[in-house]
Order: structure tokens, then sequence, then C-alpha cells
């Protein structure tokens, strides 16, 4: 397992419908198997790993420092953003948010909504999905129902989940 303190939970959002706002969130509830209380995937289990999506604050620092520009958080569209852990290390693999149990099912690679969001006049949505490809984040399913909170340590083993 990590140190607690070494990897945490910097942000949570939360947002209603697929186009909605995303709202910042102190903490939240997920269930296993269905995800966020009150996110918009809620529930809607059509394939793995939409019940949450991860990404990692240094790729979002990475992708201002080498763009030149802010970037609000929310815009990534992203539940959780963490720091101090490859998000990539975790597909295939439990690992545990406050109380509750998650698993890593995929990378979340960008999509033309992510793209179109963070694209410019000087860095196109094409340029967006190239540097975001492999750096955009983690979907997973929530294996045992908890609470988390921002500044929770997330905490890793180095063994593969069973299938």
């Amino acid at each position: 397992m990590n140190r607690e303190g070494d990897v945490m939970i910097e942000n949570i959002f939360v947002s209603t419908d697929q186009s909605g706002e995303q709202i910042a969130c102190e903490s939240v509830e997920l269930k296993a198997h269905k995800g966020i209380v009150g996110d918009r995937y809620f529930g809607k289990m059509r394939h793995p790993g939409q019940n949450l999506t991860l990404v990692e604050a240094e790729e979002i620092e990475a992708f201002c420092a080498q763009t030149g520009r802010a970037l609000d958080k929310t815009l990534t569209r992203r539940n959780i953003v963490t720091r101090g852990v490859r998000l990539n290390e975790l597909v295939g693999r439990e690992f545990r948010i406050g109380n509750a149990v998650l698993r890593g099912v995929e990378l979340c690679e960008p999509c033309s909504k992510l793209a179109g969001s963070l694209a410019t006049e000087s860095l196109s949505a094409k340029d967006v999905v190239e540097r975001w490809l492999h750096r955009a984040g983690l979907r997973a399913d929530v294996v045992e129902s908890g609470v988390i909170a921002i500044g929770n340590p997330i905490q890793t083993n180095n063994t593969k989940a069973a299938e």
C-alpha cells in the first residue's frame, strides 16, 4: 500500500446531465456498480468503467505549461482529480479511496467533447487529442460502496484485481 499523504484526491466534480456544468463537491457517496450518487452516469452501466472517471492534476498542469494557458479543471469533464498517482498503472487493479473500493477498467481517452472544450485558435482539436492521448485519465467502477472526500489518500497495491 502507499503511505498516506503520498497520493490523494484534489478535486471532486459531478454533473447532473451530460452537457451540464461540473459542480465541485467536498465529498460524494459512491454506490457499488452504480457510481457517484447525483452524477449524470449514476446507475447507467452500459459498459464497464462508466461509474466514474479520474484525471491526474499533473497532466492538467503539464497541458497548461505546454500551451501557456490556464485551464479550469472542470473542462476535463472528469469526476476526480488526483495528485501523486499514475492512473494508467491502475488499469485492471483495485484501489481504495476513503472507505470505497474501485477498480480501474480502462484509460479514459480524449473524446471530441474534451477536444472541443480545450481547443483554441492556436491549438486545434486534433492537437488536443494528440496531447491528451494516454494522459486523459482512467475509467473506474465502484466495487465497494463508500464516501470519498477531497484530501483522501488513494491506496493501491501491486497486484492485479480478480477479473
